[in-house]
């Protein structure tokens, strides 16, 4: 048998097989919440104005800014 347990050569190295198939299961259930974006797109889905109204709530842009862009989208 030639040291190999019964196997023959190379049957010794399924079990990396069987690692990265586990470890691509483990992946598939545990992969990061960003990873599915056709979901959290639809659901956070924001008109410019409210992207407009959010950003002066903010102070990045002043009032003069806000009418502006605001008679710009309309």
């Amino acid at each position: 048998m030639h040291g190999f347990g019964g196997m023959g050569f190379g049957m010794g190295w399924w079990w990396l097989i069987g690692i990265i198939l586990v470890a691509a299961i483990i992946w598939g259930i545990v992969r990061p919440p960003g990873q599915n974006n056709n979901l959290n797109n639809t659901a956070n889905h924001k008109s410019p104005l409210d992207i407009l109204k959010e950003r002066y709530a903010r102070g990045e842009i002043d009032k003069e800014d806000f009418e502006q862009r605001k008679r710009d989208l309309s």
